[in-house]
């Protein structure tokens, strides 16, 4: 499938693109905590409308957003939504899948739980199969098409939720300021305590901290 787009489309313009090809509800999907070595990799996937009303003032890619700006963007999205949903692959099953499959999984669950069938799906970076609906994998599709950049709020900040909670449960590690990635904090306080139970061990300072401290890697 062909379809024109302008380089001056802007944030709205792959929607507007295929629904001019036929396609009305077009679904963006994306993630967060890829490269983290704690915590689960999350997943979302988001349906905007096609009005100018439905679109989400101050949205665009979550990592350029502030933590502030993303809640904002994060409720906004809640309301116009026609569909979104989110999903979770908890560490011993990224560990299990490896990072790239669980990756793929995780986004095809996520359009696959919409409670709208979209017509067209859009993820950011990766082709995903099995989708059962035709899609196109977009390079920094969080920074050039709405509902990719939704999904990215969505993900961002469930994940980033998920992380603050976890820092009450295990508050060695910091999980509140790192969000579980491999920064100089993260690693200090890993290789002082050893890995907890949301830590990867497809990672190999995760493994090597283990080492460390005499832990064994969960079967």
């Amino acid at each position: 499938m062909a379809f024109v787009l302008r380089r001056d489309a802007g944030l709205y313009g792959y929607e507007r693109a295929l629904r001019r090809a036929g396609f009305s509800l077009i679904a963006g999907a994306d993630e967060a905590g890829r490269g983290a070595c704690a915590g689960p990799l999350v997943a979302a996937s988001v349906i905007l409308g096609s009005t100018p009303a439905a679109q989400v003032t101050g949205l665009r890619d979550s990592k350029l957003l502030s933590p502030a700006q993303r809640e904002r963007c994060y409720d906004k999205i809640m309301v116009k939504a026609v569909a979104w949903s989110v999903v979770l692959i908890e560490p011993d099953e990224c560990d299990r899948l490896g990072m790239h499959v669980a990756n793929i999984q995780a986004l095809r669950r996520a359009v696959c739980r919409l409670d709208a069938t979209a017509d067209f799906v859009l993820t950011d970076g990766f082709g995903v199969d099995g989708l059962g609906v035709p899609s196109l994998a977009v390079w920094k599709g969080d920074a050039v098409a709405g509902c990719v950049a939704a999904a990215s709020v969505v993900a961002k900040v469930t994940r980033d939720r998920i992380m603050t909670a976890a820092h009450e449960r295990w508050p060695d590690y910091r999980f509140d300021i790192h969000k579980g990635y491999c920064t100089p904090l993260h690693q200090q306080h890993l290789d002082r305590h050893g890995p907890c139970e949301i830590h990867r061990f497809r990672f190999e300072n995760v493994r090597r901290a283990a080492a460390a401290v005499g832990r064994r890697q969960p079967a």
